[in-house]
């Protein structure tokens, strides 16, 4: 399915590819654009970039529709998860009563966050909200959580959905937070009270996990550390807790306070929708000021262009939309964008490497929203949510 470009962002007034464009660091502007100061033959200008704050209504239509269609389609399905009993094979609707649909739990657990994403900052208007919204109090009721809880508490659990699907859990649990914190729709504090309960098992399990795991996770797939750290502490943020917090932070910096020349070359592989390399400066960049950011960041990947070039990094390639694992890599595009975008603007004013992460970024977006579409499953179940995280800028300083 092909856009205009005018729908996907950032538009870029000037080419990033000619001119030397550093956006301004700091707090997420409240309205789309920003000022950009850029750097000619003959002196300095200003343009426009708009980053992805206030998503396009078609683009709310394109990705909400995805969710409702596949939240709750039963199959095909992937359960992935350990018994101790036959007695204990069942149904994904019978084991998971709330998180059945979308192929697997962990991608209908970001279905289901990104139509409270989008009922939260999309449009306020279309037949979708009102879809949206019947959906999510069909999902969310108290007894489908009570199933949800029991399946979690089983002995054979183990480390099932650990990290990325107990992350987006508590992302889940974070929109709905902040929803009810603006005081702009009581069906957020009703939809946050009835899933509360699984949301202190999650945490009290990553809390008992976090203190044991020795090494990070520098896989470009689900068992990530990086882009779970990054997860998990918006929601310690908003929720306040203090523990989770220190833990992330403690880890984080024991992990890759010290790393240097990240290999970006390597990247991506085969079946990445993640960067290691690009999630791990993200999360730094959460964890750190900015001069220790700006520092680390410098040693970390030392080869990021500072001339305004677009052709350093380029988008991953999918030859086969119908297979699950490589159509992974359109999720590559998506994510690595966010990361280029959050990376650049933690970097101070006039750091001459904004220019090059910039433009790259806007080549991943364009790519990796474009390749959303119905056409597959394989794709079609889980490849919205990542759109929507970066086209809502989710993952900027957790807003």
């Amino acid at each position: 399915m092909k856009h205009n470009a005018l729908t996907l962002f950032p538009l870029i007034l000037l080419s990033c590819s000619m001119l030397a464009c550093t956006p301004n660091a700091g707090e997420r502007p409240v309205a789309g654009d920003i000022t950009v100061s850029v750097k000619t033959h003959t002196g300095q200008a200003n343009v426009s970039l708009t980053y992805p704050n206030n998503i396009a209504p078609d683009l709310a239509v394109r990705f909400s529709r995805l969710a409702l269609d596949c939240v709750d389609q039963e199959f095909p399905n992937k359960i992935s998860r350990t018994t101790d009993t036959a007695e204990a094979i069942g149904r994904p609707k019978q084991i998971f009563p709330v998180f059945y649909g979308c192929f697997d739990w962990h991608s209908s657990v970001h279905g289901h966050w990104l139509l409270v994403r989008l009922l939260r900052t999309g449009p306020q208007d279309g037949v979708w909200r009102d879809e949206a919204y019947a959906k999510l109090n069909q999902s969310f009721t108290q007894d489908s959580i009570a199933g949800e809880i029991a399946n979690f508490a089983r002995p054979a659990r183990g480390s099932w959905e650990r990290p990325y699907g107990l992350a987006w859990y508590l992302q889940l649990m974070t929109e709905l937070r902040e929803w009810e914190a603006q005081g702009t729709d009581p069906q957020a504090k009703i939809w946050k009270e009835r899933l509360e309960p699984l949301e202190q098992d999650i945490a009290d399990s990553l809390k008992a996990w976090l203190p044991k795991l020795a090494y990070p996770i520098r896989v470009g797939t689900h068992n990530q550390s990086a882009f779970a750290f990054g997860l998990m502490l918006d929601w310690a943020r908003v929720t306040g807790d203090n523990e989770m917090e220190a833990l992330i932070i403690e880890r984080a910096m024991s992990f890759h306070k010290n790393d240097v020349n990240c290999p970006l070359a390597y990247e991506p592989s085969g079946e990445d929708f993640l960067s290691p390399c690009l999630m791990e400066a993200d999360l730094m960049r959460r964890v750190m000021s900015q001069a220790e950011f700006t520092d680390w960041f410098s040693g970390f990947m030392p080869d990021v262009p500072n001339d305004g070039s677009d052709d350093w990094l380029k988008p991953g390639i999918v030859l086969d939309a119908t297979d699950g694992k490589l159509v992974h890599l359109d999720g590559v595009n998506s994510s690595r964008a966010w990361n280029l975008y959050n990376i650049a603007r933690a970097l101070p004013d006039g750091d001459s490497r904004k220019a090059s992460l910039v433009a790259a970024a806007k080549i991943h977006t364009d790519t990796g929203v474009a390749a959303v579409s119905d056409e597959h499953y394989s794709g079609s179940h889980w490849l919205a949510s990542f759109a929507t995280y970066l086209m809502t800028d989710r993952g900027w300083n957790g807003k």
